[in-house]
């Protein structure tokens, strides 16, 4: 199946079935995706937490809002974070990036509101987020990004302090009744001359 096929079968998973498990290697493989995903100048201002634990899932349920049997009924809870702490994030890219990388954000990041950085911050996690989703299309693996969960709970329950929960992502594989499965539900999208332009 070519990459175009694989998203056009691609959807989000609304009924899980909890009896189908992920392999490991595939949850490591997902790991490294994420590790590998672009964000400008390197920043990676993130983390990514995998939860598969049944008893920390059951309290992420009930703070997820109207996706509580996706969290409990799904293989894994991947909660993607942005780093929350500015003067973590500086001292991080110090150490770690090359002097343009750290020159550019001097210079053009730094000088902004600590609301305009956490929101470029903000920007790289979706970056990742996007080459996620389509990983665990190309892997045959069910996803439902949700951003309908209550991030200060969420980072409550993983005990997260310089990081704040933005989304999670519930990954397994799709109960065979899914109603929002390609087959039952035809995918729907606007006309692509309404979203493509050519120049």
């Amino acid at each position: 199946m070519n990459f175009i096929e694989t998203m056009r079968n691609r959807y989000t998973t609304k009924k899980y079935d909890p009896s189908k498990k992920i392999e490991n290697q595939k949850i490591q493989e997902l790991k490294e995706v994420l590790h590998l995903s672009p964000s400008s100048i390197n920043s990676q201002p993130w983390k990514f937490t995998f939860v598969s634990d049944k008893g920390i899932k059951q309290k992420l349920a009930k703070v997820s809002w109207l996706n509580t049997n996706k969290v409990i009924d799904c293989d894994t809870v991947v909660v993607f974070s942005r780093i929350n702490n500015i003067d973590l994030f500086e001292e991080q890219i110090e150490q770690e990036l090359q002097k343009g990388a750290v020159d550019y954000y001097k210079e053009f990041i730094k000088p902004q509101s600590e609301e305009q950085i956490r929101s470029w911050f903000d920007r790289q996690v979706y970056l990742a987020l996007g080459i996620f989703l389509s990983a665990c299309a190309e892997m045959g693996i069910d996803a439902t990004p949700m951003e309908g969960v209550e991030p200060k709970n969420y980072d409550k329950l993983l005990n997260q302090n310089d990081y704040s929960t933005l989304m999670a992502v519930a990954i397994g594989y799709r109960d065979i009744e899914d109603f929002n499965q390609p087959s039952k539900n035809p995918k729907s999208r606007r006309d692509i001359n309404k979203v493509i332009e050519t120049i």
